[in-house]
């Protein structure tokens, strides 16, 4: 049996169609978009036909260049600053921010760390001794907080923000003060004595315990140092800033704690104070005409009276303020505790960093799980670490999702007969279109645009689901191809019928998100970019790369390989089937088809060209044609072929030579074909679409309505985090902010 011409060389009779003249005819004879895109098609068309006979190396040039473009990957920069994704640039609340750092600096600038306490059953007061208590332990548990860096031990009165130690001419007493000074804690704490407890200063005097803010009177100990130095400036500062008795004049929450001081107003009755009356018009740091704390700052959900008093509320919440990193270098820098350690304003911000990790870790853990309150801490370095995780790429997630289309690609693809099959080109055009999406991502990266979020989580997956689809159409065209198409023009035909299609879709994509770069918000304007970017890769990939590979499945079927285990020959490429005569005896013989009048051997061969399985007869087989057939030399020539000869069914085209089992319909086409489309062609099928769209439509409508304006932080932070649950439970109490 003689073998398949070269892929390459055209049959001896073989003329090539008059298909330039086309454009030339539109033009004259119809419209202007008619004539486009027949000229279009044409251009395609001898697109598609240089790809197929230099297969090879556009192959590799492509998957050259896309590779270099993947190198710039390596040059990613990963944006999770807050102000620098959401804030838009010009805005007013950019140039609010840019000019209150240029009248108070850098330096002016601190750092907030939040407590947020609720009932864990919803709806339940917080407003009681008990729940002040457990807030007492989550607040105390974080002020207790210790790191070890550079081979020294940070706590929070050493990086804490202190509004301002003042300058007092005697230096025992500048010492002293010096240690005592208070870190600035908004908390509810603060309108009993119990908030002295989370101020971990202390000074010692000579015959005196240890003085700390839970056992120091101001006013006692001026009187007391009073013979011995001359503190009337001190004395004169206290009474400007109304310190009074500081924390010891204020009421305890637990009257029996054998600490209370017996200044305090309930120590003697032994009695409970009313956190609600206390709590009524927030609370005083120890200063009061300064440290102010208001109600908002401390409750979440309040109920007042008609009166106007509070009654209850369904959170507490206590705000650390630290110093920022410029602050902290400035503070210690020349001290003598950081003089070995080459202290630098980096250093001074990994020490803050740390405490704070350190901070939200035990606050979370400090009040047990199945307590009636719950805690949810915050700290911006760990909402930073919670961004630049979700930012980053998740190898798994992203390897997970194109291993399951590269296996939905192959699946579909795949079929029984090895002329129809394509599972390598779906495997590989899966692959082409990863490398694709990973070559835009490395241009973006070359071009300056930095990634976010939605660049690293959401855009990979968009990106692949945008070229799979081009390349199931670019694959089905190529199959679908007319039966009478040359060899050498199948893939110029595929890109004439299929590429039209793809291009305008590319390219409305591409232009969808350049114009929504338009948006001022900098991570959608950065998004959008990449998201053109990268569809246009796919857009290259799809039309010049692609249709590469499709040339060589299509050298592979010529050559009557097996699909995907390409280097095997098919089964059906020398398989001999015995024909009898009564074989036929009760089938119906087209016209023009010869009697068989003898038992012969048919060789059949899966044929690329046409993708059928084809029957070869042997030279010594004996034909008998009809007379009448006119064309029965042509078609039954010694060496030639003939289709379908114990006949077809219309549309299955089911062969007697390579017969398909039963399970080859289970497929999606099948599926489609003979079961869904029927089932949609019913009246009453119709109906119900009707109606389930009708109502679709309506209810979109309706929740269009209840889309609310603002970009909540809650939006931004990832789910199921305990930043996102401390944003959530300041967001559901209003007051906490």
């Amino acid at each position: 049996m003689a073998g398949p011409p070269p892929l390459g060389e055209l049959p001896p009779v073989y003329t090539p169609p008059a298909r330039s003249t086309a454009p030339q005819i539109l033009a004259g004879s119809l419209k202007a978009p008619l004539w486009l895109r027949a000229y279009f098609q044409g251009l395609l068309f001898s697109l598609g036909c240089r790809i197929q006979r230099h297969c090879g190396k556009v192959l590799f040039l492509g998957l050259l260049a896309f590779g270099a473009l993947v190198l710039g990957l390596r040059v990613a920069v990963i944006e999770t600053d807050l102000e620098q994704l959401w804030v838009e640039a010009g805005s007013r609340v950019s140039q609010e921010l840019r000019y209150t750092k240029e009248k108070l600096g850098e330096e002016a600038a601190y750092t907030s760390q939040m407590l947020i306490q609720t009932p864990r059953q919803e709806g339940e007061n917080v407003l009681t001794p008990e729940a002040l208590r457990l807030h007492l332990q989550a607040a105390l548990t974080a002020s207790k907080v210790q790191v070890s860096l550079y081979g020294k031990s940070w706590d929070l009165n050493k990086i804490c923000y202190k509004s301002g130690v003042p300058l007092i001419e005697n230096g025992m007493i500048e010492r002293m003060i010096e240690k005592l000074f208070p870190c600035v804690i908004l908390t509810p704490l603060d309108c009993f004595w119990e908030g002295a407890k989370l101020q971990g200063g202390s000074a010692y005097l000579p015959g005196r315990p240890d003085i700390q803010w839970t056992n120091l009177d101001p006013e006692q100990l001026l009187e007391e140092l009073g013979p011995f130095a001359s503190l009337e400036g001190f004395r004169e500062l206290l009474d400007k800033a109304q310190v009074g008795q500081a924390y010891v004049g204020r009421p305890c929450l637990n009257p029996d704690d054998p600490h209370c001081p017996p200044t305090a107003p309930n120590r003697d009755s032994r009695q409970a104070p009313n956190v609600a009356q206390e709590l009524s018009g927030g609370c005083h740091g120890f200063s009061h005409k300064f440290m102010h704390w208001q109600e908002e700052l401390l409750l979440g959900g309040m109920a007042r009276d008609p009166q106007g008093q509070l009654l209850r509320a369904e959170a507490l919440q206590s705000t650390f303020l630290l110093m920022s990193p410029r602050q902290l270098y400035e503070h210690f820098r020349g001290d003598y505790q950081t003089h070995d350690i080459g202290w630098s304003e980096e250093q001074a911000g990994t020490v803050l960093q740390a405490w704070q990790r350190r901070f939200v870790q035990l606050a979370q853990d400090s009040l047990p799980e199945n307590g009636s309150q719950q805690i949810h801490a915050f700290s911006s370095t760990t909402l930073d670490d919670i961004l630049h995780a979700f930012s980053e790429v998740s190898a798994a997630r992203v390897a997970g999702g194109y291993l399951l289309m590269l296996a939905y690609a192959c699946v579909t693809m795949l079929r029984w007969d090895c002329a129809q099959s394509q599972g390598a080109v779906g495997l590989a055009g899966v692959l082409l279109v990863a490398l694709a999406v990973a070559s835009g991502l490395g241009l973006c990266a070359l071009l300056g645009i930095a990634f976010n979020a939605a660049t690293t989580q959401v855009l990979p997956f968009l990106a692949l689901g945008i070229g799979v689809d081009d390349i199931f159409l670019l694959a089905h065209a190529f199959t679908e191809a007319p039966s009478g198409t040359p060899l050498q023009e199948r893939t110029g035909e595929c890109l004439q019928r299929m590429g039209p299609s793809v291009a305008l879709t590319s390219i409305n994509n591409m232009v969808a998100f350049f114009m929504a770069a338009l948006v001022p918000i900098p991570a959608l304007r950065a998004f959008s970019l990449q998201a053109a970017i990268v569809v246009g890769c796919n857009f290259a990939a799809v039309m010049l790369v692609f249709p590469a590979v499709l040339s060589l499945d299509l050298h592979r079927r010529h050559c009557q390989r097996l699909d995907v285990l390409c280097c095997f020959s098919s089964p059906c490429s020398a398989r001999v089937i015995q024909i009898l005569p009564q074989e036929l005896a009760d089938r119906t013989v087209p016209v023009g088809i010869a009697h068989l009048t003898a038992t012969v051997q048919a060789f059949a061969h899966c044929e690329a060209s046409s993708q059928h399985v084809v029957t070869s007869l042997p030279p010594h087989a004996q034909l008998v044609p009809p007379p009448s057939d006119p064309l029965s030399s042509e078609l039954f020539s010694p060496g030639g072929s003939t289709r379908d000869l114990l006949g077809q069914e219309e549309g299955t085209r089911q062969k007697a030579a390579c017969r398909s089992p039963p399970c080859a319909r289970w497929n999606l086409a099948h599926f489609a074909r003979y079961q869904f489309a029927p089932l949609l062609l019913q009246s009453h099928a119709k109906a119900v679409v009707l109606v389930l769209c009708g109502a679709l439509l309506g209810l979109s409508l309706y929740g269009a309505t209840l889309v609310q304006d603002g970009l909540a932080l809650t939006d931004v932070v990832p789910r199921g985090t305990k930043e996102h649950a401390f944003l959530s439970a300041q967001l559901r109490d209003p007051g906490c902010i």
